[in-house]
């Protein structure tokens, strides 16, 4: 009966599919900032290395869509539209675990004031690995349990995250974002956000875990309808060779 009852809420979760998105099916969408300080020392990406402040598109999720205040993998999306002009940089992060061996582990959380990573690692134009991780700003308001709640603290200036590197050991925040006015149902659902094909060549994942993502990404979209993103067979191949 177990069994029938699991194979019955996967079906229905695929025909819902159709119209929504398979995981991280709820959400909510904002404009928002991004202000990089930047690293103490050099990473190999534009990004971090040079300080500055780019207009960004957030989305908070939760991964399963359990009930209000209920134990999710919680997601945060980040779309950095910048530094260069016309580019789209998508990093997407999931509750983790602290430390070099549970960052790598996503882990449910009942609220959204806690620690997300990428999971996997990045490779930068030097080289260098390391992963990528927000987590609430301890001097900013709290997010809450929900989606609501956070929708609540971005309308009074509130919501608040900060971007940092983890290599080995060592966590070094390098930024801090902020979100901005809520996006409408529609614009919400319409995004679609691409972490392997959206991307800097100085900036990406690596790796073939990351690299099976390349095909997942647009099937799913594609199945809901959402408009997919611009083919990148480069960046396809350097995720895929660890380049």
């Amino acid at each position: 009966m177990a069994v029938a009852a699991l194979g019955t809420a996967v079906a229905v979760r695929v025909a819902r599919s159709r119209e929504r998105r398979f995981l991280h099916p709820d959400g909510r969408s904002f404009t928002g900032d991004l202000e990089v300080w930047g690293a103490l020392q050099p990473t190999g990406a534009e990004l971090f290395d040079r300080p500055g402040r780019h207009p960004v598109t957030l989305r908070i999720s939760k991964g399963i869509g359990t009930r209000p205040g209920r134990a999710d993998i919680l997601g945060v999306a980040v779309r950095v539209h910048g530094p260069v002009a016309g580019r789209r940089h998508d990093l997407l992060f999931s509750t983790s675990g602290k430390g070099r061996v549970l960052r790598h582990v996503p882990v449910p959380r009942t609220s959204f004031d806690t620690v997300y990573g990428s999971i996997l690692p990045y490779r930068t134009g030097s080289g260098r690995t390391f992963h990528l991780g927000v987590q609430a700003d301890p001097d900013a308001g709290p997010l809450g349990r929900t989606l609501e709640s956070v929708t609540a603290a971005a309308r009074h200036d509130g919501a608040v995250l900060l971007l940092a590197l983890a290599d080995g050991a060592a966590v070094e925040v390098v930024g801090r974002l902020r979100f901005g006015a809520a996006l409408a149902a529609k614009q919400d659902a319409d995004l679609a956000f691409d972490p392997v094909r959206n991307v800097a060549a100085d900036l990406h994942p690596t790796g073939l875990v990351h690299g099976s993502r390349a095909l997942a990404y647009p099937l799913s979209q594609r199945w809901r309808g959402a408009r997919t993103a611009a083919r990148n067979p480069a960046a396809v191949a350097r995720t895929n060779l660890h380049r």
